[in-house]
């Protein structure tokens, strides 16, 4: 599950916590080369520092600000000459009904979950066009394959995920480029701390009362990573075994 990771140049966003530092973790115990991208720009020195990497494997970014994620893509090429795997991982989840009007929220979800994963595409669909080789991992959610009450806009961001990768998928079939979504269930992280709507948040906790950890996630990563050049991980949908949702 780990082969042909050794080597490889991965630039992650949201690597501060959750799922974007497990997939760190593993990673680098796999020997790939990490550039490592969140706001929190302490978490990610901390997580560099424990993972013996250097000085260099950390960017503070907004994936919101377009012009911080091409900081990102073109730092990395300046440490390491290419990129090959670009994990837009960075989200949010503040989830609320609608009626509630929780607009702000609304936007900030737009903002972060599809514009950050278009920014992250621009920043690097040109690099890997040059390179001839690429790989883009995008993250969705079960929430990408269906809606429930008080996760319209959530859902709607990570089904918009899907329709972008899937379109990106096919325009890059000349360059040599693999693209890969992966919807999670319930896995242990932060994401639901920030749902400000009480009602929700309590609802959401229970659901993630049996969530997995992070590290399913990770193999993951790992699994889509490390297969041959010729085989193309499309879409991986996965959930705790006791999820129903």
């Amino acid at each position: 599950m780990t082969e042909n990771i050794k080597d490889k140049v991965v630039v992650i966003t949201g690597a501060s916590s959750g799922l974007g530092e497990s997939t760190a973790r593993l990673l680098a115990q796999n020997g790939a080369k990490l550039i490592l991208a969140a706001r929190r720009l302490d978490r990610l020195q901390a997580l560099a520092h424990e993972l013996g990497l250097g000085d260099d494997a950390t960017v503070k970014v907004d994936v919101t600000d377009r012009k911080q994620v091409e900081v990102l893509i073109a730092h990395a090429v300046k440490v390491h000459g290419r990129v090959d795997v670009l994990l837009n991982n960075a989200g949010l989840m503040p989830s609320s009904m609608l009626e509630s009007l929780h607009i702000d929220e609304w936007d900030r979800m737009i903002d972060v979950n599809i514009k950050g994963v278009l920014y992250g595409i621009a920043a690097a669909l040109p690099l890997m066009k040059r390179q001839m080789s690429g790989h883009i991992i995008n993250v969705s959610s079960v929430a990408g394959h269906k809606v429930g009450p008080g996760g319209a806009v959530y859902a709607a961001t990570k089904h918009a995920v899907r329709v972008i990768s899937e379109g990106l998928r096919q325009e890059v079939k000349p360059y040599n480029i693999r693209t890969t979504i992966i919807s999670p269930g319930a896995v242990a992280t932060n994401l639901i701390d920030t749902i400000t709507d009480p009602a929700i948040a309590a609802n959401m906790k229970k659901t993630y009362e049996k969530a997995i950890p992070a590290d399913s996630f990770a193999r993951v990563v790992a699994f889509a990573m490390s297969q041959p050049e010729d085989v193309d991980i499309n879409e991986v949908l996965f959930r705790p075994t006791s999820q129903a949702y």
